[in-house]
């Protein structure tokens, strides 16, 4: 054999934290010609999405579509409830936390960030006391990620709302699911969340292009109250349409929304439940693996605890220059591409090529987790990388119930 071959004919596995892998169907639905966008199929068509997006959300309230990426999400869900000189509070772990901020100050909104670094979840007890001290209410909404996919830790949005209701503060907490909507465990509603984004790219397993700004009733008194809002951005058309171009703020995303309907069927058919399921024994599958491999050599999760770690991506720590080495020989000699290590250290920095990403979310299966992990171990070996023994009968003994 030539030594020079490559093995990464076939089709590639894009194994990064979104875009996430397309399904099939989903791509079938979407290669269509253009449609009536006044009257017809896709208008019923899309009558339909709007109660199962809710149901994904799990809430019973309201839910605005943009076309749009995620940092469309936070603008839209920004300028719907917070006027320049307002303030929020934003309890940041990782990269996306200060991005969401960073949205918010270019609104000249007035932003008071807490940041618990990139290796653990905020810390609730001084959320409290930073929420105590605002005796004035100065602070008029809560931003938190659920999961942040730089660090791929996961937040307690539940607990978050306890500190609230327990000190009494009326902020609305704002969450951004993006990376962990249909993957991790969440519900809207019983855990009192007032404004949630999303997109479409990852655990909906859409191509990228729209995005979502899920919202309850206290939220739209307060959109209410506004003094004025940008029209593309205002939700209320959208959420409450009297005609259908309203839903999109002008021509719909018509391909998307046929993608948008087949990969719901998918969720719903599997059961919103089970998709969790899913994706928390493979992802219990990849840190057991990881585990093994980190016992003789430099491979280390970002997230130390198993009860933190997001069920939707995987941040690892290989050591520079291992991680970039990692990721460009899997992409050119196996046709597997993990993801760069976003926010651990600055392009520009020697230790960015320490990181990697592990995106497991969406359409994914037991037999890709194994060829995921397959991927990584022969890249380990191809570059002397040191890592410890028995990697992939741990995750087999996962995928097994063992």
């Amino acid at each position: 054999m030539n030594k020079e071959s490559s093995l990464a004919q076939g089709r590639e596995y894009l194994a990064i934290p979104g875009p996430s892998v397309i399904p099939d169907v989903v791509l079938q639905a979407m290669h269509r010609p253009a449609p009536n966008i006044y009257a017809g199929a896709l208008v019923e068509m899309t009558h339909s999405i709007v109660p199962d997006l809710k149901r994904v959300a799990r809430t019973e309230h309201y839910v605005a579509m943009y076309i749009s990426n995620g940092h469309g999400a936070w603008e839209a869900a920004l300028s719907n409830v917070l006027s320049p000189g307002e303030t929020v509070y934003v309890p940041s772990t990782g990269r996306f936390g200060l991005g969401w901020a960073d949205m918010a100050r270019g609104l000249g909104i007035e932003t008071r960030v807490q940041d618990f670094g990139k290796a653990g979840p905020f810390d609730l007890e001084k959320v409290r006391e930073t929420l105590s001290a605002d005796k004035g209410h100065e602070i008029k909404a809560v931003l938190a990620t659920h999961v942040d996919t730089s660090s791929s830790v996961r937040n307690d949005i539940a607990g978050l709302r306890r500190v609230l209701d327990e000190t009494g503060h009326p902020a609305l907490l704002m969450v951004d699911c993006i990376a962990s909507l249909g993957c991790d465990p969440f519900e809207m509603d019983e855990w009192g969340v007032d404004v949630m984004v999303a997109g479409c790219q990852k655990g909906l397993m859409v191509p990228p292009g729209m995005s979502f700004v899920f919202f309850n009733d206290k939220a739209d008194a307060v959109q209410a109250q506004m003094p004025r809002v940008s029209r593309y951005w205002d939700w209320t058309p959208r959420a409450k349409p009297k005609e259908f171009y309203q839903h999109f703020g002008g021509t719909a995303p018509t391909h998307h929304l046929y993608g948008l309907r087949a990969a719901l069927d998918l969720i719903h058919e599997e059961g919103v439940e089970k998709v969790w399921a899913r994706h928390e024994r493979l992802a219990r599958a990849i840190w057991a693996a990881c585990d093994a491999w980190s016992s003789e050599g430099p491979l280390r999760l970002n997230i130390t605890d198993p009860g933190l770690r997001s069920h939707a991506v995987t941040a690892l720590q290989l050591g520079a220059p291992h991680g970039t080495a990692l990721r460009d020989w899997l992409s050119s000699q196996v046709g597997l591409t993990l993801g760069i290590g976003l926010g651990m250290a600055e392009p520009g920095d020697p230790a960015w090529h320490g990181f990697f990403r592990l995106g497991h979310m969406g359409h994914i299966n037991g037999q890709m987790i194994m060829g995921l992990l397959g991927g990584i171990e022969a890249g380990m070996c191809a570059l002397d990388i040191p890592h410890g023994s028995g990697a992939l009968g741990a995750a087999a003994a996962v995928i097994a119930g063992r």
